[in-house]
């Protein structure tokens, strides 16, 4: 769902980058208030998956579409939604200035419709009131089950919030080659499907968690956690640092080669043998803009394994290589940030 500049005029471009900036101020204003120096090393490893993750595109059946987890959902109930939010900016930063993923102009509304939906309204509307309920009654199982809930309506809410925002977005832009009705009618639908699988995704993930480092996850009441099967927060941390490495540099050869749920609404799959959809041309479509070319050359210049491989070759070890190095980025980058901004430093308690 990584939307290209062309999707956006330049001034609701400049409107999201506002939007989405004001909650990352909130988000680094409340964090500086934490004293979890534990989620340092938790934000590195799962921003790493979650990048890895969104290397992944899965098939929707039938349909000529794939789509990819956006993992705002995993990031929140693993962080908080500020820790989230934020590591999903490092994420789709490093996406669009290394690996040309997504437009620069379209940075503020990729991070609010990926992002935000997934980490607040996710975390508070959806996460927090479940797994804190007594839905399903009490104990482990019973907690678990309330996991597996919570991560897949959370995932197909929020997807849902985010793919009609990309609908309002280029409504605003003024381009008259997407009705309002259809574009709404296609992009809907299959990212309902995504959010589900992306939930499934989320629920596997959070459901080791539970039952290796349950005090990992926000709002897990006591009577959920217990200690059998427990593991070692490092050894927890490292199982999940090797799986981003597997799924960055593995199992990201196997993602499926049809267009996502945005470019499928848009361009349509007519070479698979499906619909045309919009059936708007690749080459030439959208809003055109001195401000956009300026940012396809900053792109250009700086994405140096642009579309998750090497310049100018199809080898699929450049997958490979995108895969690893991007994980080992967006860990670094996070870590970087964390420590600069002084989040999660453990408070000196003050004699009186």
């Amino acid at each position: 769902m990584h939307m290209a500049d062309a999707l956006l005029a330049p001034a609701v471009a400049a409107t999201m980058y506002v939007a989405s900036g004001v909650a990352a101020g909130v988000s680094i204003h409340k964090l500086k208030k934490d004293d979890e120096p534990q989620k340092l090393p938790t934000m590195a490893v799962t921003a790493a998956l979650v990048f890895a993750g969104q290397m992944i595109n899965y098939t929707i059946p039938g349909t000529g579409s794939s789509g990819h987890m956006c993992g705002g959902m995993l990031l929140s109930a693993l962080l908080g939604p500020q820790a989230g939010f934020l590591s999903m900016i490092v994420i789709l930063a490093i996406q669009c200035l290394f690996f040309a993923d997504g437009g620069l102009i379209a940075l503020g509304a990729n991070i609010w419709n990926m992002a935000f939906y997934g980490c607040f309204v996710g975390y508070y509307l959806i996460w927090r009131p479940i797994v804190k309920s007594s839905w399903f009654g009490s104990g482990r199982s019973a907690q678990r089950l309330r996991i597996i809930a919570a991560s897949i309506i959370g995932c197909v809410v929020t997807l849902q919030l985010g793919a009609f925002s990309v609908v309002l977005e280029t409504s605003l832009s003024g381009i008259t080659e997407l009705p309002f009705g259809a574009f709404v009618a296609l992009m809907q639908p299959i990212h309902l499907a995504i959010g589900l699988v992306e939930g499934l995704i989320t629920a596997a993930v959070l459901c080791f968690v539970f039952e290796s480092r349950p005090e990992l996850l926000r709002d897990i009441e006591a009577e959920g956690k217990g200690a059998e099967n427990k593991k070692s927060l490092v050894t927890t941390v490292a199982i999940l640092a090797v799986l981003a490495l597997v799924v960055g540099g593995g199992l990201s050869l196997l993602a499926s080669s049809n267009p996502d749920g945005l470019e499928w609404a848009l361009f349509g799959n007519e070479e698979g043998g499906y619909a045309a959809n919009m059936g708007l041309n690749e080459d030439d479509f959208g809003v055109s803009s001195k401000a956009a070319d300026t940012a396809a050359s900053i792109q250009e210049a700086t994405s140096f394994l642009p579309d998750y491989s090497f310049a100018n070759s199809e080898s699929p070890a450049g997958t490979t290589v995108s895969g690893i190095v991007g994980s080992v980025m967006v860990a670094g980058a996070a870590l970087l940030i964390c420590l600069a901004g002084g989040f999660f430093r453990k408070k000196k308690e003050h004699k009186g």
